[in-house]
């Protein structure tokens, strides 16, 4: 009952910021949504050598950006719409920080072992024993091996699908751990949009509602301006407007 009030309470005030977005409402709905942090903290924070802290930190930036861009008319739930955004501020942090994935115990043991039977096979035959030669004396599959070096080497997993650590019921693997491609490309993409529509919440409102009509909702001018209560001719004259001072206003925020 308390969970089910809790998320309620959450709607509410995310209804509430998205009709009127304030700084002291997305605080609430931080406050509200903490845990969704911290779940996702304490998954990540096991696959990886970064502190929980500063996981937790980071994912705060990402539920923030989930609050200012959740539109409670879709009918989501607000927890499955944010932790992939939690989720993927947390990892693109990793990857820009390059912080190092942990090595199966596994592997570091193969690759102690294989060290030293390099130098014993070199010794037998007299030259660099090949790889496939080494996966055999370490009876292991030459895949195996040339995943196991490449980890050791570079510090970085190559195989995707490889465990992330050696227990049996383990189902995380390095894949899990790398940040979306696409993650970087919709979160630019969101936050143009965000800025689009901030720059044009500061038009007049008959500009404003021009440049919708016409340019978001593809209206025809005529019925742009049957819409708004004014003529087609003044549809387009606010259309030149809008155009001009929304491209001063954006060429601020990139400045």
């Amino acid at each position: 009952m308390a969970t089910q009030t809790l998320s309620y309470r959450c709607m509410e005030l995310l209804q509430s910021y998205h009709r009127h977005p304030s700084l002291k409402l997305r605080n609430k709905l931080v406050e509200l949504n903490v845990g969704l942090v911290r779940k996702v903290a304490h998954q990540i924070c096991r696959k990886c050598a970064e502190p929980y802290e500063d996981l937790e930190q980071i994912g705060y930036l990402g539920l923030i950006r989930a609050i200012e861009r959740f539109d409670p008319l879709q009918g989501a739930a607000f927890s499955s719409f944010a932790i992939p955004y939690i989720r993927g501020e947390m990892l693109h942090y990793l990857r820009d920080k390059g912080s190092m994935m942990r090595i199966p115990r596994r592997w570091q043991e193969l690759y102690t072992r294989g060290k030293k039977l390099r130098k014993d096979l070199i010794e037998k035959l007299g030259r660099l024993p090949k790889d496939n030669e080494l996966a055999a004396g370490l009876g292991i599959p030459l895949e195996e091996w040339s995943e196991c070096q490449l980890a050791l080497q570079n510090r970085l997993p190559i195989s995707l699908d490889a465990a992330v650590n050696n227990s049996p019921d383990s189902s995380i693997t390095f894949g899990d751990t790398i940040a979306d491609p696409n993650y970087l490309q919709q979160r630019k993409l969101e936050e143009d949009k965000l800025q689009l529509q901030r720059a044009l919440n500061q038009l007049e409102d008959k500009t404003k509602a021009a440049i919708e009509c016409v340019f978001l909702w593809d209206l025809p001018r005529k019925e742009a301006a049957k819409h708004i209560g004014i003529s087609p001719m003044t549809v387009t004259r606010h259309l030149h407007k809008g155009i001009e001072q929304l491209g001063t206003m954006l060429e601020h925020q990139v400045a």
